[in-house]
């Protein structure tokens, strides 16, 4: 597989998913041809069985999620969820960015997993894998007619993003936040356009999430900032700029996350180093290597999010000691979002004229 840089893609290449049952041979010629394509995003429907995903990582700030989209076109290279696409049988790489797929039922198995007997209503993450604001929101919106529904029926709802789209919904989440159901993080890993084209080439600005941090925080919606992934010798030194900048801009809370690299994803960044960063690429391989007991990637709950060692607790304490003298997370307690008023459909809520 020949690596080679797409302008507005993150991935350099398409390796096939570890659970490709069709593998394709091409000769030389054929592989070079192919790596220069550039390739076109497609966008296709795909029905959700079920819309709420759970978990039971201790190490994660919330057990229920929903994402209405699968694959993400603002094509981080990072992106902890590229492996996913091979239970599609597809690319973790460029087909990740450009093989797009929409669950248009979102809505539907959301009411019907609220009208089940016994549902016990606890927040959900609406983005934990795939960002709910991506390009192609802007004309679904599957995100918003989500967002619709938890306010109409007062589900307490958390939302991650990379972009400044999420303002077009401020209505809705400035009335959420009104009745404690709602917050907002914001991911902020560079403040360095030339560094953010080559992370995350289709992620907006720095400057234009720092604008989103700004409306929203003057909007009352309570909105925290995530400085992930940090990457050794790439973006670590900007941790403290990072910090300040978005405390300025009105972020309440600030948290983040080492490089995570399961699967496919280490050859795939391994790629992406040679390719953009062939100066200090193994000077970054060591240092993940470091802080990650001497591999590429360290899962265990309690490690994976923030490494360990040395140089991982280095960062923590920059990152801690930042924190403090910007005085964010100075609530020790997270946010709490009420789960008290909520009424499945089909319910009526006195008061409310339904």
């Amino acid at each position: 597989m020949i690596a080679h840089a797409h302008k507005g893609r993150g991935a350099t290449s398409s390796p096939q998913g570890r659970f490709s049952s069709r593998p394709v041979e091409l000769d030389a010629e054929e592989s070079h041809a192919r790596a220069l394509e550039s390739p076109e995003t497609v966008v296709r429907a795909m029905p959700a069985g079920r819309i709420i995903s759970s978990n039971t990582s201790p190490d994660i700030p919330f057990d229920r999620s929903i994402n209405p989209y699968q694959g993400c076109e603002h094509g981080c290279v990072y992106c902890y969820a590229r492996p996913s696409h091979s239970y599609l049988d597809l690319s973790p790489g460029l087909d990740f960015e450009t093989r797009i797929f929409y669950k248009p039922n979102a809505t539907a198995r959301l009411i019907e997993a609220w009208e089940k007997p016994g549902y016990e209503c606890k927040p959900i993450t609406i983005g934990a894998n795939t960002d709910p604001y991506q390009p192609v929101e802007k004309t679904l919106k599957i995100t918003r007619q989500l967002l619709e529904l938890f306010l109409l029926h007062r589900h307490p709802v958390s939302i991650i993003t990379k972009s400044n789209l999420v303002c077009r919904d401020l209505d809705l989440l400035t009335e959420l936040a009104s009745m404690n159901l709602g917050s907002v993080a914001i991911s902020v890993p560079t403040m360095d356009d030339s560094l953010k084209r080559l992370m995350e080439p289709r992620v907006p600005s720095a400057a234009a999430r720092l604008k989103a941090i700004e409306r929203l925080a003057e909007n009352s919606v309570p909105t925290s900032a995530l400085v992930a992934p940090i990457i050794p010798a790439v973006n670590d030194h900007e941790i403290e700029h990072i910090l300040e900048t978005v405390a300025a801009a009105g972020a309440e809370k600030a948290s983040y996350i080492f490089l995570r690299l399961p699967h496919e994803l280490k050859d795939l960044f391994a790629e992406w180093l040679s390719v953009h960063f062939p100066d200090r690429a193994e000077r970054v391989r060591s240092l993940i290597r470091q802080a990650s007991g001497g591999s590429d990637y360290d899962n265990r709950f309690g490690i994976r999010q923030t490494g360990r060692g040395p140089y991982a607790e280095m960062l923590a304490q920059r990152f801690k000691g930042a924190c403090r003298r910007l005085r964010l997370n100075e609530d020790a307690g997270q946010h709490v979002l009420d789960c008290n008023q909520f009424f499945p459909p089909g319910q009526q809520q006195l008061g409310l004229g339904f």
